[in-house]
């Protein structure tokens, strides 16, 4: 008996990084998982190496800088599955939408443009509320568990990461307020804030290598989380029925880089 049997889990950014390894740690705890992303070759290998290893899963392409993208996404899961049970907004887009970068664009408040800090925002904090409001009417009255995905950079106003601070800071407080709003519903909705080794953070530190190594060194536990080892527990553990009682919490998943007095 898996954690989340019976469950259906849609994970957005799934391709890699730590949307791939939540969607293959669901499947392999008994969900019947939505594998999305923008690119159709890598859903596809995510979805193979899950039935492969004898889950089910299937792959939906959707950029979630598109509304219309997303609740066609939910609608596709609905049919193929059932009622959403659990949704992890991952997916993050970086640059602009006619330039998009692998990972974070490192500009100063002052020289923060207006289209980076758009796309930035839409295809983190908006398409996070987007695919809420999507799954919302099937989660209504049965219950869920939302994951959404935040950042320390935010929390600490990390310099010259302006337009990624603003939208994951604007995640955290939709996460909130929808726990408020929602928890009648019997709806959960949680935030992690992740320090992991993946491919956003490999191509961070090519640009940036001083300073990744500076971040790095800092961690408590002297040592970068891997998103299937240490990440993929605790995906389960928020969605899960184990966790019954906690709702609009941030779970810092950084080895104590983020501990507070």
């Amino acid at each position: 008996m898996g954690q989340l049997d019976g469950k259906v889990a849609i994970v957005t950014g799934a391709g890699r990084g730590i949307g791939k390894a939540t969607a293959i740690t669901y499947a392999k705890e008994g969900a019947k998982v939505v594998v999305a992303s923008r690119t159709q070759a890598t859903l596809d290998g995510v979805v193979k190496q899950i039935t492969d290893a004898g889950g089910t899963a299937i792959g939906i392409t959707c950029d979630v800088g598109h509304k219309d993208q997303i609740f066609a996404m939910v609608d596709k899961a609905v049919k193929a599955f059932g009622p959403v049970d659990i949704l992890v907004n991952n997916a993050q887009g970086f640059g602009t939408e006619a330039n998009p970068q692998k990972s974070t664009v490192f500009v100063s408040v002052q020289d923060t443009d207006d289209v980076e800090l758009e796309y930035t925002f839409r295809t983190g904090a908006l398409a996070s509320l987007w695919a809420m409001q999507a799954v919302y009417p099937h989660m209504k009255g049965r219950g869920g568990k939302i994951i959404n995905f935040a950042s320390a950079a935010g929390m600490t106003g990390d310099p010259g990461n302006t337009s990624y601070n603003i939208a994951k800071e604007a995640i955290r407080v939709i996460t909130r307020t929808a726990a408020r709003e929602w928890g009648p519903d019997g709806i959960q909705i949680n935030t992690v804030n992740p320090f992991l080794r993946t491919d956003a953070w490999e191509n961070w530190e090519k640009a940036r290598p001083e300073d990744v190594k500076k971040y790095a060194e800092s961690v408590p536990l002297k040592r970068l989380g891997d998103p299937m080892k240490d990440g993929g527990p605790l995906m389960v553990f928020i969605a899960s029925d184990a966790n019954s009682y906690m709702t609009g919490h941030d779970f810092n998943l950084d080895g104590g880089w983020e501990i507070h007095a």
